[in-house]
């Protein structure tokens, strides 16, 4: 499949799509960190390119309601009407198979619920964030390796690693990274080969 990755500068969801086979492009408004077909710039600049599958990764700096304390000054300037006009921009796009991914937002709250929620442990890694999966043609992930139990006997800044990071340039590239299992999970059941590929989960 042709498949875009938009949002994403690691490259991590991107590979293990070619990993497999498959002809996938990151986008980002930065270079990717990892050599492989990417495009630098707007992804609105190429949503109308004839690809199979979109997965993107919207800034959620405006949405994310870990970050509520500031939503008051982001609603008066327009920041977070901006950041949601994009998010629907890319749900909107014409692509039959389309997923975008954010944590906790207001995505929900004024456009819709989102359609799964995963957690890392889930797919092998023993850490907890919340991510949100907004799907439209795809069915849900099932998990990989579930590792609640030995993930629960680690302390609470190790298993919630992410929060508890330090202030740094590069925190939040960390804080963003899609995890491995995830992208895994990702490129071996998002193949097109599931038993209803006209499927969607999109509402009206």
């Amino acid at each position: 499949m042709r498949i875009l990755v938009a949002c994403e500068y690691s490259g991590t969801v991107r590979d293990a799509f070619r990993a497999r086979g498959h002809d996938a492009m990151s986008c980002d408004l930065l270079p990717t960190d990892a050599p492989g077909p990417h495009y630098e710039g707007s992804v609105l600049d190429i949503l109308d390119d004839g690809w199979d599958l979109m997965i993107g990764h919207p800034p959620c700096t405006d949405l994310a309601v870990s970050g509520a304390a500031w939503f008051k000054e982001k609603i008066a300037d327009g920041r977070q009407a901006a950041s949601l006009a994009f998010v629907r921009a890319l749900m909107d796009a014409p692509i039959p198979r389309i997923c975008i991914e954010n944590p906790v937002s207001v995505i929900s709250t004024h456009i819709r619920k989102a359609d799964q929620v995963v957690q890392p442990w889930m797919f092998g890694h023993m850490e907890q964030k919340a991510t949100c999966l907004w799907l439209k043609g795809l069915p849900p992930l099932r998990p990989t390796a579930m590792v609640y139990s030995e993930m629960m006997l680690l302390p609470k800044r190790e298993r919630e690693r992410l929060h508890y990071l330090r202030p740094s340039p590069t925190r939040w590239k960390e804080r963003s990274k899609t995890f491995q299992g995830i992208a895994d999970a990702m490129a071996d059941q998002w193949d097109g080969t599931w038993s209803d590929p006209q499927m969607s989960l999109f509402a009206a």
